[in-house]
């Protein structure tokens, strides 16, 4: 992705709301890295958005050093103050559980912005808890998984509503959005209620199984025509050199269901940013 200047103005203000670095878990990269990268693919505002679990049973718990986080957001904002915004952001596994021991780790660090996610069911990792269950159980028992935690967590944005289809395309097929439409209504109007966020994740378009963002168009031009208004981009990229990845066409999918902006965070506080393409 590269932007275009028209007489000299970058037409759009692209972001990237989900991206992870060596201070997750399952990601190597170096966050200076990842910020050269997105200055020359003409990113103007990352958020790293690293995992992380207060549950001691999650593949997250125990990684997660904020003394090291916050210090090289520090050094990087110096570094490229005048070239990239950089947001302070974090991924919160199955925040609906465990509320109490959340809220005490979360407790006054500096966050500009709280995912949450459904990487596990009943402390079971996706892949695991699919095994001896039907397709209906499988995506069923996910997304009620998924309203619980909009019922109950403090956050921002939901991640990837429907993650589960990264794991189970390939075995338990595709799901079918009318079959499930009901219980992602309940999601979509419970987090609109509480005015939490949801995402447009752009890692499903590089899935050769699944090929589309998470959620789908489906989903989105549901979440808008309940009154949904939040929404962030991201790439959900583990790698510096796929910072921004389909960010372009999450802006267009948004600016399809009817969008008008997307938002960035400060403080947890959420911004409009117009989508301008």
């Amino acid at each position: 992705m590269m932007k275009e200047k028209i007489e000299g103005v970058f037409t759009m203000y692209f972001t990237d709301y989900h991206h992870h670095t060596d201070n997750s878990f399952d990601s190597i990269a170096q966050m200076s890295a990842v910020c050269e990268q997105a200055i020359i693919k003409g990113i103007d505002e990352i958020c790293f958005t690293e995992h992380f679990s207060v549950n001691s049973l999650a593949p997250t718990y125990g990684h997660m050093d904020f003394e090291r986080y916050f210090s090289q957001l520090k050094e990087n904002r110096q570094r490229y103050a005048d070239k990239l915004v950089i947001k302070a952001g974090i991924e919160l596994c199955e925040p609906h559980l465990m509320q109490d021991e959340y809220k005490k780790a979360l407790a006054n660090l500096p966050l500009d912005f709280v995912m949450g996610s459904v990487h596990n069911v009943k402390e079971e990792k996706l892949s695991r808890y699919m095994l001896s269950k039907s397709p209906q159980e499988i995506y069923q028992g996910y997304f009620d998984e998924v309203y619980q935690l909009v019922t109950h967590s403090d956050i921002d944005v939901l991640a990837h509503l429907d993650l589960i289809k990264r794991y189970a395309t390939e075995t338990a097929g595709a799901y079918d959005f009318s079959d499930y439409q009901m219980i992602l209504e309940k999601i979509l109007l419970k987090a609109i209620e509480r005015g939490i966020g949801i995402e447009v994740n752009t890692s499903g378009l590089a899935n050769s199984k699944i090929k589309e963002t998470l959620p789908s168009m489906e989903v989105l031009k549901l979440y808008r025509s309940l009154g949904g208004k939040i929404l962030t981009v991201g790439s959900d990229s583990h790698r510096a050199e796929t910072v921004g990845y389909g960010i372009e066409i999450a802006l267009r999918m948004a600016k399809e269901a009817g969008f008008n902006s997307i938002y960035t965070f400060e403080k947890r506080v959420p911004t409009a940013v117009e989508i301008d393409l």
